[in-house]
């Protein structure tokens, strides 16, 4: 992966083993010579990772749509800036940037990310890999249900499986680097009763 998309919160939550855990990403991704592509901000989780790789010297893209580009929250220190008209083009913008997606603790934007690239990848899409780096268990609630879905028919477990999680940075990253995309249909096939 020469570059790859992190989703993550503009806050930095209550605890600080999240912006530790960002820090560590940041600072991995830069000795890796892996580019970060972010959200463009400069506070919460965001920032932290943003600040992270730059202090590793290396490459940061952020894109920012027109409606978020206060001075107050808009990162004016990273390699690059792309400013987008509507938030539906940060995501293509981001998606035609990176070679895989990894989503850190966060809210419903995060979420809106991390769950719009599983859709790209279930579908065919894109053939990219996409990870959870799950800091203090922040996403265990989430896997629980996509594991719901598999068990009540939703949900093909061939797709369920193209979401990687770990707590750990480097198994994760190993783990991305070695995806193999799927090549089925993300139809859900049931019995029909009698």
């Amino acid at each position: 992966m020469k570059r790859v998309a992190v989703f993550c919160g503009s806050s930095i939550g209550f605890n600080p083993k999240y912006a530790d855990e960002a820090k560590k990403l940041g600072h991995f991704l830069a000795k890796e010579s892996i580019g970060l592509v972010y959200g463009g901000g400069k506070i919460g989780l965001m920032g932290t990772i943003a600040d992270a790789v730059m202090d590793g010297n290396g490459e940061v893209i952020g894109v920012i749509p027109d409606l978020l580009k206060h001075e107050e929250v808009m990162h004016t220190n990273i390699t690059k800036m792309v400013v987008t008209r509507k938030m539906s083009k940060r995501k293509v913008k981001m998606s035609k940037l990176v070679d895989g997606y990894i989503a850190l603790a966060g809210g419903f934007g995060t979420l809106d990310e991390l769950f719009e690239a599983l859709t790209l990848g279930q579908l065919g899409i894109e053939a990219k890999p996409i990870g959870i780096l799950n800091t203090n268990g922040y996403f265990d609630n989430t896997l629980r249900q996509l594991d719901l879905m598999v068990k009540e028919g939703f949900l093909k477990q061939i797709n369920r499986d193209m979401l990687f999680v770990s707590d750990s940075i480097e198994a994760l990253i190993h783990r991305m680097s070695t995806y193999d995309a799927p090549k089925v249909s993300k139809v859900v096939h049931t019995v029909a009763s009698k």
